[in-house]
């Protein structure tokens, strides 16, 4: 039997197919090996439950947008030839592995250092540093939703079960259930709530969704990132996108839905990347996808003391920074422990996005509004100006939520 591999296919728009007529999947299905048993996801169907049967011999997912006319699959290397072949067909891409991008040093493992969650009520010093206090008069970003596509959440955890609101996972043979510890991480970073004990998140009281499409080694497939953007789309619920993942390509299929879900009103924020302590050279940049994206916010990280992290990847690319050296968060089995890279800076943009979109409820901000609150407010550091390392500098919540409104119009994309 052929060996099967994973690919994303990316039709043509129907209108400017030659056949019009014959729905996406059903051309997939022809180019399968007579015999061969598929079965196809989407947002819809996950909706009802639907799971695919331990017969079936390809999985894959169908992302059904005009825009974004991509269905993910594993296909044997005959039936991807007869894709490629097909006038409806732009591209049949190689799937692509990514990884969380950073969790301590060894960003592949589980984190071992854990500790009790502490008796009182913490706001740790990383939380006050993106001046998070100061916005909580306002908002703490309660009625915003924030999707993060990571490990999973612990939604049992003490610290953030008041806050969970929902959670799938694109993982085979895995629930939405935390197995590692990096996407627990981001979400107490995020939105963990006032609860008289452990630690407080940047919003309190916004809510989580745990997109699970990174596995217990925190590695993952884009197609399944594809797929959790799209389920995204569909959660009217949820307004901002956390990925705290990324590798050094990316297929062109990515792009295509990160861009449709930013034209849909998300606000996607990517940690940038880490570096192996090397800086680039100047007008070089290292930063990862999707973060390199023009339509996603790339986040850089800095240490206590407002400077650039020296494993924190830099690039034009990079729009905002926020602290990422030694951050304590919550970890699976009510326990909490350190982090750090732009893994868990990351998660502090969203945060402090969620505070600002908690503020402007009514009339309710677009996520250009909000991302313009985030770069017009933040605190310039480096060089005067938006620059490589710091973006337009470190996130500030008490200032993008009391910051006029409508903003300025703030470009995104790279900076030099």
């Amino acid at each position: 039997m052929s060996e099967r591999k994973s690919v994303i296919i990316t039709f043509k728009p129907k209108d400017q197919r030659r056949d019009r007529q014959t729905d996406k999947l059903e051309i997939v299905r022809r180019a399968l090996t007579k015999g061969t048993r598929a079965h196809f996801l989407d947002a819809a169907t996950l909706a009802k439950g639907a799971r695919p049967s331990i017969e079936d011999q390809v999985i894959g997912y169908d992302v059904n947008r005009y825009e974004a006319p991509i269905v993910t699959a594993q296909l044997t290397r005959r039936e991807i030839q007869l894709l490629r072949e097909n006038d409806n067909v732009a591209t049949v891409e190689d799937d692509v592995i990514c990884h969380a991008t950073g969790f301590g040093p060894f960003p592949h493992r589980r984190m071992k250092k854990k500790e009790e969650r502490p008796v009182t009520e913490t706001i740790p010093a990383n939380v006050k540093q993106v001046n998070a206090e100061a916005a909580w008069p306002t908002s703490k970003g309660k009625g915003i939703g924030v999707a993060i596509l990571d490990t999973g959440i612990d939604f049992d955890h003490p610290d953030l079960k008041y806050n969970y609101a929902d959670g799938v996972s694109f993982v085979p043979d895995t629930t939405p259930m935390d197995d590692h510890g990096h996407g627990t991480h981001c979400a107490g970073i995020i939105a963990a709530a006032r609860n008289g004990s452990g630690v407080v998140g940047v919003a309190p009281e916004a809510s989580l969704y745990a997109v699970k499409v990174l596995d217990k080694e925190a590695s993952g497939l884009f197609s399944w990132s594809i797929a959790g953007i799209d389920w995204c789309m569909n959660q009217p619920g949820i307004n901002i996108i956390n990925m705290s993942l990324g590798a050094e390509s990316t297929p062109t299929a990515l792009k295509m839905i990160c861009d449709r879900a930013w034209s849909q009103g998300l606000l996607i924020v990517a940690g940038a990347g880490n570096q192996d302590g090397n800086p680039v050279p100047p007008q070089q940049s290292n930063v990862d996808y999707p973060a390199r994206y023009r339509d996603v916010v790339a986040v850089s990280s800095i240490d206590s003391h407002d400077v650039i992290a020296p494993n924190s990847a830099r690039g034009c690319e990079v729009d905002l920074c926020a602290p990422g050296v030694d951050i304590w968060s919550t970890l699976p089995g009510g326990t909490w422990g350190p982090g750090g890279g732009t893994s868990v800076a990351c998660p502090h943009v969203a945060g402090v996005a969620a505070l600002a979109w908690g503020a402007h409820l009514s009339p309710r901000a677009n996520n250009e509004q909000i991302w313009g609150l985030l770069a017009s407010t933040a605190v310039d550091l480096g060089r005067t100006g938006r620059d490589s390392s710091y973006g337009y500098g470190r996130v500030n919540a008490g200032a993008a939520v009391s910051a006029s409104f409508p903003p300025a119009v703030m470009p995104r994309g790279c900076c030099c």
